[in-house]
């Protein structure tokens, strides 16, 4: 992808994106995740209404009229996007691939975090951190994670959310605000989800398409694992093979939603081919 076309591809995406940010999320985002507490601000004229424990005695007895302390929310949090990069990520018979809406979905949380100031870091990883942006605050911030969410390619099409969650506990010192991007085609990350839970506020976000939860009767096929790279011919008529392959899909999403319901974490489920704006919304509420 040459230069000219990633730099409109990015401006398309922020525009999309920044707009629902704005009108939609940022409210409901400063509202769902909160700040550290509440810290002083200023005194000022008691009005009517004010709360009555908040007045300042020693500036009252001073100037001889009612004064109240104001405070405020100490918001300053960092937001940490884990996103899964592996080749099942590079699948989609709708109008997207999963990557596409996963980048869309990074993206409107990071404009949520930067319109309340907070700052914005980015893992992408495989069976390896592929790269690490370290939480920084700022529009051209936002907009280098984006480019890369679109055009970096990574060195393997495996996956390994374990490496992720072990490499964010090592980096990330603080508690942050953690989304975790993928389909969660994996196996026992229980436990290390547990330990990043129990330190920072984590949000497995699935992202799927239909066409995986079932395969059609098609006859023999050829296809084409997008991890392994393996070619193989598939007799989608035998029924066994169906069923073995829902069965397959459904104890992988079963191990996901229990992994994350016993681990104290939140988790969406979003398919392509659905409103991610509801979905997101939807748990923003839940939450608040």
């Amino acid at each position: 992808m040459d230069t000219k076309e990633l730099l409109k591809k990015v401006r398309k995406i922020e525009i999309k994106t920044r707009r629902l940010s704005d009108h939609i999320f940022g409210g409901e985002y400063h509202s769902t995740f909160k700040g550290r507490g509440m810290t002083f601000s200023e005194v000022r004229q008691y009005q009517f209404g004010d709360d009555v424990r908040n007045i300042d005695w020693n500036v009252t007895a001073r100037y001889n009229e009612p004064y109240i302390k104001v405070f405020e929310e100490e918001r300053e949090l960092t937001m940490m996007l884990m996103v899964d990069i592996s080749g099942s990520e590079l699948f989609g018979t709708e109008q997207q691939f999963k990557n596409e809406v996963i980048t869309e979905i990074a993206a409107t949380l990071a404009f949520s975090a930067t319109q309340n100031n907070d700052k914005i870091g980015l893992i992408l990883f495989t069976d390896d951190i592929e790269i690490f942006i370290p939480p920084k605050k700022g529009r051209s911030h936002v907009l280098r994670i984006i480019r890369e969410l679109i055009e970096f390619k990574p060195k393997s099409k495996q996956t390994n959310i374990v490496e992720a969650f072990k490499f964010l506990s090592n980096v990330m010192k603080k508690k942050a605000i953690v989304f975790v991007l993928s389909d969660f085609i994996a196996d026992d990350y229980k436990q290390t989800l547990k330990i990043a839970a129990g330190k920072h506020d984590v949000t497995g976000i699935r992202i799927y398409d239909k066409s995986e939860e079932s395969i059609p009767n098609l006859g023999m096929v050829q296809m084409q694992d997008e991890e392994s790279g393996e070619l193989m011919l598939v007799n989608t008529a035998s029924k066994k093979i169906r069923t073995n392959y829902s069965k397959f899909y459904n104890e992988k999403v079963d191990y996901y939603k229990d992994s994350f319901a016993k681990s104290g974490a939140g988790s969406i489920d979003c398919r392509v081919d659905e409103s991610y704006v509801k979905k997101l919304l939807g748990y923003f509420k839940r939450r608040n």
